[in-house]
């Protein structure tokens, strides 16, 4: 167990910081992420953020259901479509899809993680919070945490918003196995967002900030996440890469192993979401054999479900991430 006692101050909760001790060790390390902690999560946005959302396309979002599992969304709009109209607040100017699981779980009070993503610059930026007013138009969000990260692993592609594009969303299976057009799009995927929460999340407008729901991107070369056919369930393998020790994903799924995974289809704007229950490896030949691997996170799919063009966005060309040369794909892996 860890001597890292979690606290508001430290911004980190009992999971995240068991996480921490496991995969760096020792009380200086420890101490390192608390003033790392104390020094980068706000309880507001610092003024590039602020500017950094109002510019954006689109944003991935993580919400829970009343199960208590996690979902990974996005909604899309032209640029300005959110805003911030202080430093605690940001304004977003979209609904999700009655597709989108987010459809029921967007509630005023609910806990909602947000991730504000560039892929042309490789910026992003969180804003963790309470959901505020819901109306026709769109909907609040209470920021609670504010932090960046780090470009790693962001494959840079650049956005366009076809506001003229016809909206045709559909659901086109959905399911507790995948299809063959679903397990081709993870077969595919350089890119997905995973959402996380903390099993506290549901009672969030009360308790602590640190105790709520976040969204996350992971990336890697095409064929970095594995998918096994089993014979009671679909298992995806994801390796772990090295990032910025704070450990938000593993951490909540230390404390409730749950989560939602969200795979886009850059091509065409379909999506996968993907309900699994999670764990974490840390050690084994399977861990060994993948480049550039630190752990695997091991996730069983309970649900999941595929729409066909559910984005008004196309993407051009994608240029990979430089620090990608130091990982693997499982094809590698596997020879």
């Amino acid at each position: 167990m860890s001597d890292f006692i979690p606290s508001a101050e430290t911004h980190f909760h009992a999971g995240e910081c068991e996480v921490q001790a496991r995969a760096m060790g020792g009380p200086a390390a420890r101490a390192r992420m608390t003033a790392i902690g104390r020094m980068a999560i706000r309880d507001a946005m610092p003024e590039q953020h602020r500017t950094f959302f109002a510019q954006l396309p689109f944003v991935v979002l993580g919400s829970v259901d009343n199960t208590g599992q996690p979902w990974a969304s996005v909604l899309a709009g032209p640029p300005g479509f959110v805003r911030s109209p202080d430093a605690t607040r940001l304004q977003v100017a979209a609904l999700p899809s009655p597709t989108d699981p987010l459809q029921g779980t967007l509630r005023p009070g609910a806990a909602l993680g947000l991730l504000g993503i560039e892929p042309p610059t490789r910026r992003r930026n969180r804003a963790n919070g309470v959901v505020g007013a819901v109306t026709d138009a769109g909907f609040s969000l209470q920021v609670r945490q504010s932090f960046g990260n780090c470009p790693k692993y962001i494959q840079a592609r650049v956005p366009d918003h076809r506001a003229d594009m016809p909206q045709a969303a559909t659901v086109a299976h959905e399911g507790a196995r995948l299809d063959a057009a679903g397990q081709a799009m993870v077969a595919a995927a350089d890119t997905f967002f995973i959402a996380t929460a903390h099993p506290q999340s549901t009672q969030r407008a009360a308790g602590e900030a640190m105790h709520g729901v976040d969204v996350s991107h992971r990336g890697g070369k095409p064929g970095f996440v594995r998918l096994d056919r089993l014979a009671s369930h679909d298992e995806l393998t994801v390796p772990d890469f090295a990032g910025n020790q704070y450990f938000n994903t593993l951490g909540n799924i230390a404390v409730h192993p749950r989560a939602g995974l969200l795979f886009v289809d850059f091509a065409n704007g379909s999506l996968l979401y993907l309900a699994v229950a999670a764990r974490t490896v840390w050690d084994g030949p399977e861990l060994a054999s993948f480049e550039g691997a630190l752990r695997l996170l091991k996730c069983e799919v309970l649900w999941g479900r595929r729409v066909a063009h559910a984005l008004p966005l196309r993407w051009g060309a994608v240029q990979a991430s430089p620090v990608l040369v130091e990982t693997g794909a499982w094809n590698a892996a596997a020879s």
